[in-house]
Order: C-alpha cells, then structure tokens, then sequence
C-alpha cells in the first residue's frame, strides 16, 4: 500500500472514531459501485450521513474542503443512491458531511451539510 494510502487511512479512522464518540453507528466504510466510493456511511436514529473524507498534511495549499467540487458531489450523491437501495435505507434523512484531516496539527474538522 503507498503512502498516500495510508495516510488516507489514518485519516478515516479519526474521523470514524469522532462519529462514534458522538454516538453514531458506523454503516460501511470504503463502500464501492460504478459511480465510486463513498468513505465513511454513518447512523443517528433517523438521519444517515455520508462522510467524505479529505485527508492533507495542512492547509497551506488549499483548505481540504475545496478538494471537494461539484463533480464530485455528484458522485458521492449518485453512489449515495446505489448504497440506500442496495441497503434497503429509503426511508431516512440524509445529509452529506465533509471532514477535513490535517495530520501535521493533527486537527480533524468536520463539516456538516458541506452540500
């Protein structure tokens, strides 16, 4: 696995460890379709969130958010949609997070209703 991977890795498992500290219940992680990944997929009562999650060394560059655009929203909603129905999950809200890792400072920042 390359290191970029890796780090990607790391990422996720703060930002699922975060979700549960709040009480969610983690769903499917890495969950893959034609469309694309979904990072982390988590439950609170009635709510499901998907979580994408943007893992960078600071922000130096660019805030980890920005990495996020329209086309790949539009992913995220399209496999959104394949992973509800595969799952049987019709009938709750959803709503689109974005959590920004930064492993130089360590900080995670997530970002409800990022779209």
């Amino acid at each position: 696995m390359n290191i970029k991977k890796v780090i990607g890795k790391v990422g996720e498992e703060k930002v699922t460890w975060k979700y549960r500290l709040k009480g969610y219940k983690i769903l499917a992680r890495n969950f893959n379709c034609r469309y694309g990944e979904l990072d982390i997929v988590v439950q609170k009562g009635k709510t499901i969130v998907v979580v994408e999650v943007k893992t960078r060394k600071n922000d130096k560059f660019a805030q980890a958010k920005e990495f996020v655009d329209y086309r790949k929203q539009e992913r995220i909603k399209n496999t959104t949609n394949i992973f509800l129905q595969k799952n049987k999950l019709t009938d709750y809200n959803i709503r689109f997070d974005v959590a920004e890792v930064y492993t130089e400072s360590n900080i995670v920042n997530i970002i409800e209703n990022a779209f």
